[in-house]
């Protein structure tokens, strides 16, 4: 298990590199984590919903992903309350003190029935008897010692497997010393048995600098420094908490096209625009700063886990007019699920799925009408562009039909909707994963040389992608193991994983 002193200190993406390093040296690894709070998920190959970081390691581990491999899932509506995924399939939407609050699980579970902690070692149970070594995942820091009874994610889990402990302190942040001793001190002693060794990640500077600390780390601990991993620029793993979206560009930049992501306040999935942003040819930024979102060249509209909610929020900030202005224009704007839903004529939640916002007018830039439904779409997709075969995949709660003539729309419509919908310069799709293709972004950036800010024809027309974003991952993995192969002692994990067989 990997485990934290904190949030954001580095768990997935260490966990990901020990996942391809592990099936690089000939084992079968599969990741796993308890439960996972994110916006960003991922569709199964047999179309349930889990956490984007262990999409991510399994694809690492060279697996399709499953359920098992993060059989809990906290979706956050608000700040106070999140949709709860179990075993791939939503159960319902609980109020955060309730579901923390101090009573056996099976009695503040949306569905009085469902004990979770039976569910997520069930799951744990059958991962493990299918594959070695499992990867595990810890969920912020390992020291919250007021939800330590009701603690399903990290220590508890670690018992119920039996796991090896390795905590993983960011000394990027400062404090690195107090992290990691405190987070080994405030366990029991029967946790505190668990931790087998400690890794350092995101060092900045010179290695060399770190030896005494590290020595006095051992001695404080008792623990073993497995590694010092330093702080990387040039490898790109997909991210799954939009905390760093707060890191990336948000301006405009001349020579390039110019792609603005619009930053809604309960965005989700913004993986979609990974392949996209690499592109050299694209500046892609994230902003809701209206007079950028005008001079763009591309909009996009992004999914959102509170469509009526962030709908409202863009008609307030005056985002909405912008986009609509930007449109008529000539610009291209692109909306993706809850996104594509908002550039419609209206949407609709009479039945309460997102809260309490029941009606809105959409953006009105394409033909169709949206309504919330409490069963949610989760499939991979295979769909045509510009009569080439692409790959996707579905995670919404909410039908649109295109408008009939007549206003009336068909049982087929009403059922089935539109998961693409396409105008001179105007998309919209369910589809995530729909801008890793190729011929969609050689479609969006042909035509876009004379962007305002000029220059950018050259860009277009000479740096196409150079591989596909598939072939794109896998190299990235192979570079990220090779990084903390570099920087960990292997040898001595192995004795560690070795001695606890």
């Amino acid at each position: 298990m990997l485990a934290g002193t904190g949030s954001d200190v580095g768990k997935s993406v260490v966990a990901t590199a020990l996942c391809r390093i592990f099936l690089q040296d000939g084992y079968q690894p599969a990741p796993f984590k308890a439960q996972n709070m994110a916006l960003n998920s991922y569709a199964t190959p047999d179309g349930l919903e889990i956490g984007r970081a262990q999409a991510v390691q399994a694809e690492a581990a060279g697996l399709p992903c499953h359920t098992d491999m993060n059989p809990l899932l906290l979706k956050p509506n608000s700040d106070h309350t999140s949709q709860v995924v179990l075993n791939g399939r939503p159960i319902g939407n609980k109020n955060s003190y309730d579901y923390w609050k101090p009573q056996k699980l099976e009695v503040y579970s949306p569905k009085p029935e469902v004990d979770f902690r039976a569910e997520v070692c069930a799951a744990f149970d059958r991962l493990a008897a299918k594959y070695n070594p499992i990867v595990m995942e810890g969920a912020g820091s390992i020291a919250e010692i007021n939800l330590k009874d009701r603690d399903l994610v990290n220590m508890s889990m670690a018992q119920h497997a039996k796991a090896d402990v390795i905590l993983v302190g960011d000394i990027d942040r400062g404090g690195v010393f107090a992290s990691v001793y405190g987070s080994i001190a405030l366990q029991s002693e029967e946790d505190r048995k668990l931790i087998k060794g400690i890794i350092i990640n995101k060092f900045r500077g010179d290695m060399r600098l770190f030896d005494e600390g590290r020595r006095m780390l051992e001695d404080l601990c008792g623990v073993p420094v497995l590694g010092v991993i330093p702080y990387y620029k040039d490898i790109y793993i997909e991210e799954e908490d939009s905390v760093s979206l707060e890191q990336k560009r948000r301006q405009l930049a001349e020579g390039k096209v110019n792609v603005a992501v619009v930053l809604l306040r309960h965005i989700s999935n913004f993986t979609d625009f990974d392949m996209l942003e690499r592109d050299p040819r694209v500046n892609l930024f994230y902003t809701n700063n209206t007079s950028d979102i005008s001079r763009a060249d591309i909009i996009i509209l992004p999914g959102t886990k509170a469509t009526l909610d962030d709908l409202l929020e863009l008609r307030r900030n005056g985002c909405a007019q912008a986009i609509i202005r930007a449109y008529r224009d000539g610009r291209t704007v692109i909306g993706i699920c809850g996104g594509y839903q908002m550039l419609g004529q209206t949407v609709s939640d009479p039945d309460g799925i997102e809260g309490s916002i029941t009606n809105l007018p959409g953006l009105g830039l394409l033909p169709i009408h949206t309504t919330m439904a409490a069963e949610k779409t989760t499939r991979q997709v295979t769909f045509t562009f510009n009569g080439q075969e692409c790959q996707g995949y579905e995670i919404h709660q909410g039908v649109s039909y295109s408008s009939p003539a007549n206003g009336e729309a068909s049982e087929e419509q009403r059922g089935g909707g539109q998961a693409i919908m396409q105008t001179d310069h105007c998309i919209g799709t369910y589809i995530h994963g729909f801008l890793d293709n190729t011929p969609v972004i050689e479609h969006l950036l042909k035509g876009k040389a004379n962007s305002p800010l000029g220059s950018a024809a050259s860009l277009v027309e000479e740096q196409p992608i150079a591989k596909s974003y598939t072939d794109f991952k896998e190299e990235q993995y192979n570079k990220l193991a090779d990084h903390v192969r570099q920087h960990l002692d292997m040898n001595r994990l192995y004795q560690i994983l070795k001695a606890n067989d």
